[in-house]
């Protein structure tokens, strides 16, 4: 076994990484389904460990030194997004589709309870195929796994990537039928017609566009470089302080990952930076930060992955994910397209909330863009769910998860 140091594990993650880009370019059918370039590559590190620990000879062993930062400079990021004035600008409609979507987390964690129990499997089995891994992603799953093994959850880091992969498919597959069947047989012809424009592109950034910040540097300063210098500080900040809310919380007896201390920092900063334009936070460079640690976090944590502890919990696991998948293909789409208006943007609406409830924001994006295309643009869908599914819910969706954690350890 040839032993690699931490600064050696980054580089090799970073080879790993562009290696998963260059994959996911030749093989369009993985672009098609939204499988994230990071996942790709450690993935295929992480089977050719599984086959070496089968033959007896595993031909890494890599320093996870990085791994933590790296997750929660991620979920810190997010934390930066969560604007309570974005909130209130988003109106009416945003605040609801964030209330049905925290709804159907809570939901997502009382069947998957229910489920686990039925075949045999711990409660918190069920949680981690639930809105951990489906409504979180591969990043939750990957953050919360830890936990859920100290509390009794065997292989939860494989189980994690298992569903959350198992989501991203399905919730590419899925969504855009779902919402041609919606605007066909639900809306009532001609409304999906529209005289107001958005761009798919544009909408992505949606948060970034709104919350702009300012990052004007000194004369003389380059200032791209100065804008960088001070959201890495801000999110270094926001870690530190983070540090010491989550060594409070836990000495209170709260279970949570360290990165909810640094998250709940980072809201504060946010909307203090809001009321006084102290900061002048630009939200488009800590978008860029998080998405950077993101990818290396992710490969890291894939590098290191135990698959062959799936064997045993491939038949529950299975089980569990079809009547999870069953029940947001199924029962979500009527219920959002009735609350958000019954017309061709809810249909829209209820697309994207396959996507991002079962897999990633760029499968809910992937499965607008596919029904505007064909159909027509869809602006107000495309305020709604990227800014609700890109930050919002990644917020409650931890408290949800912290909250059922801390019920069933």
């Amino acid at each position: 076994m040839f032993a690699i140091n931490a600064i050696h594990t980054l580089a090799f993650a970073g080879v790993v990484l562009f290696a998963g880009y260059a994959i996911r370019q030749r093989l369009g059918w993985l672009a098609r389904l939204n499988i994230p370039a990071p996942v790709i590559g450690g993935l295929i590190v992480s089977l050719v460990m599984t086959i070496g620990h089968v033959r007896g000879r595993v031909p890494f062993a890599f320093d996870t030194t990085w791994r933590d930062p790296l997750m929660i400079a991620f979920f810190t990021s997010v934390g930066f997004g969560a604007s309570l004035g974005l909130l209130r600008r988003g109106g009416p409609l945003v605040v609801l589709f964030l209330a049905a979507s925290s709804v159907f987390t809570v939901l997502q964690n009382v069947l998957g309870v229910i489920v686990a129990r039925l075949l045999g499997q711990p409660p918190l089995f069920g949680v981690l195929a639930g809105s951990v891994t489906l409504a979180g992603g591969p990043a939750t799953g990957l953050a919360f796994a830890p936990f859920f093994e100290q509390a009794g959850v065997t292989g939860a880091e494989t189980i994690a990537v298992a569903a959350a992969m198992a989501g991203i498919v399905s919730g590419g597959l899925i969504g855009g039928p779902v919402g041609t069947w919606l605007i066909e047989r639900r809306v009532h012809r001609g409304t999906a017609a529209t005289t107001t424009h958005a761009s798919a592109t544009v909408a992505q950034h949606v948060v970034e566009s709104e919350l702009p910040g300012t990052a004007t540097p000194p004369r003389g300063e380059d200032r791209e470089a100065y804008a960088l210098m001070k959201a890495t500080a801000l999110l270094l900040l926001a870690m530190w302080v983070g540090a010491g809310i989550s060594d409070w919380l836990t000495a209170q007896g709260v279970v949570l990952p360290r990165y909810i201390g640094a998250m709940l920092a980072a809201i504060v900063l946010r909307n203090i930076d809001e009321l006084t334009g102290w900061l002048g936070i630009s939200q488009a460079v800590i978008d860029d930060l998080g998405t950077v640690a993101l990818a290396f976090f992710i490969v890291i944590a894939l590098m290191t992955l135990k698959l062959w502890q799936l064997a045993g919990l491939a038949l529950p696991l299975a089980a569990l994910l079809v009547v999870q998948i069953v029940f947001v293909a199924v029962i979500a789409p009527p219920v959002i397209f009735r609350l958000m208006g019954r017309d061709y943007d809810a249909a829209v609406m209820a697309s994207g909330f396959i996507g991002f409830m079962l897999g990633t924001t760029a499968n809910a994006m992937a499965n607008m863009e596919a029904l505007t295309e064909r159909y027509g643009v869809a602006p107000r869908a495309f305020l709604v769910v990227p800014m609700v599914g890109a930050f919002f819910i990644d917020v409650v969706n931890n408290v949800v998860i912290t909250a059922f954690l801390n019920v069933y350890r």
